[in-house]
């Protein structure tokens, strides 16, 4: 659906986005994130043709964005981090002006009804713009970048500023969206994208450092995986067994006692699995596991940790880092 290849963005000397190739499928839906001034939001403006590239291509349903900006731009749809409204309008004024701005062609009652009735403001149509809350404006803006019935849906920050039940509320629908859309969601907020999408592309320095399904991102760093581990045994006899176990590169006490429990920080080999192994030791001893859960494996310390890769940052440094966040 969207084919990026040698993209090139240079100010000057400055380069904002470095010679950057992917590919998006029909009906995926992907996480764009990186670093402020990394190139997310350069990238997506000449995604959506309101950015001119310094060199390279990029085409969105079979149509070259520089030669068929038209064709191409009726394929997207694109809320902004701040959408495009007008507070004077109601919500149905404004959905029907959108309407006629875009030259749509579908039947215009029933297409604006079942927009509206997907981002749920059927109770809104009513309504000045300007006395909606912040998260039904983004309601608002979603609806318009529907319209027309695009293949490609972009969302720049779409859940900034919300409070937790509106954030929820816009999740959902990005999630009800990918179902009929290629949905491209550029974001902060890592959370976020490890709930929604299904990919994750890592820009930095204008290049991507990573490009991974969400749920294999951490296996793009270089490390190997960490657990803390509650294990019901003599301190110093159950760290020297774990540490014995083949693939565990260090074991280390944490300190924390819960009654006869103690705690440990586990970390394997690369891309070796110790978990199995830690059980079998523990069930041969008798030695009851209390828990067992990943520690700098959540999208926020693999992101930090990919972009300290690419800026150049020690591993040594990255890794005490890890820890003072670990143990707040």
């Amino acid at each position: 659906m969207i084919k990026v290849q040698n993209l090139v963005k240079r100010y000057g000397t400055n380069y904002a986005v470095n010679d950057i190739s992917f590919e998006i499928g029909e009906g995926e839906i992907v996480g764009l994130l990186g670093p402020n001034g990394a190139g997310k939001s350069t990238t997506m403006n000449i995604l959506t043709g309101y950015l001119a590239a310094t060199s390279g291509e990029v085409t969105v349903g079979g149509f070259d964005i520089s030669k068929e900006p038209i064709a191409a731009k009726r394929m997207i749809g694109f809320l902004p981090e701040q959408p495009p409204l007008y507070p004077d309008m109601t919500v149905k004024e404004y959905l029907n002006f959108v309407y006629d701005l875009k030259g749509c062609k579908l039947p215009r009652e029933e297409h604006l009804s079942e927009i509206i009735s997907v981002v749920r403001l059927n109770e809104l149509t009513g309504r000045l713009i300007k006395n909606l809350s912040k998260g039904n404006k983004q309601r608002v803006g979603i609806a318009e970048a529907l319209i027309g019935d695009p293949k490609v849906i972009i969302f720049d920050e779409p859940t900034i500023g919300l409070d937790p039940k509106q954030v929820i509320a816009v999740r959902n629908l990005m999630r009800t969206l990918a179902k009929r859309h290629t949905v491209i969601l550029s974001t902060h907020v890592l959370a976020e994208v490890q709930t929604v999408c299904e990919r994750v592309i890592i820009i930095n320095k204008g290049k991507i450092i990573a490009d991974e399904k969400t749920e294999n991102i951490v296996k793009t760093i270089e490390d190997g995986y960490r657990y803390r581990v509650k294990v019901c045994g003599p301190q110093k006899e159950a760290e020297g067994a774990l540490s014995r176990l083949v693939g565990v590169k260090s074991v280390v006490s944490t300190g924390d006692r819960d009654l006869d429990s103690y705690a440990y920080v586990i970390e394997s080999d690369r891309g070796v699995d110790i978990r199995k192994a830690v059980f079998n030791l523990c069930s041969s001893r008798n030695w009851a596991i209390l828990g067992m859960e990943p520690v700098g494996t959540d999208l926020e310390s693999v992101f930090i940790r990919l972009v300290d890769r690419s800026d150049g940052i020690a591993p040594e440094k990255n890794k005490k880092r890890r820890e003072r966040r670990e143990d707040k």
